[in-house]
């Protein structure tokens, strides 16, 4: 991956959050981004309190979404890490 200045990477991890965002909303999830610039997302189950921040982030030559309990994808991935965080909240 080449060095790219911090507006490209925060370009990159917005459209790849946006990304999921669609994803997780498809499943019935809601979504906000959170953090400073909006860098995270956190996803939840409306009405139930159970939550879980999603973040992503360039790694090697290409981007990952890591999330709690140990989660990590591919960001090229989003229907199925919509997936995984969808059953992590139950």
């Amino acid at each position: 991956m080449s060095v790219v200045g911090g507006r490209e990477i925060a370009e990159m991890r917005r459209r790849h959050l946006a990304a999921l965002a669609r994803e997780v909303e498809a499943r019935g999830l809601a979504w906000r981004f959170a953090g400073p610039g909006e860098s995270l997302l956190a996803v939840y189950v409306p009405g139930t309190g159970r939550h879980v921040i999603v973040l992503a982030t360039p790694c090697g030559d290409g981007w990952y979404y890591l999330w709690p309990a140990g989660g990590m994808a591919d960001a090229d991935r989003p229907a199925e890490v919509a997936d995984r965080v969808r059953a992590l909240l139950g």
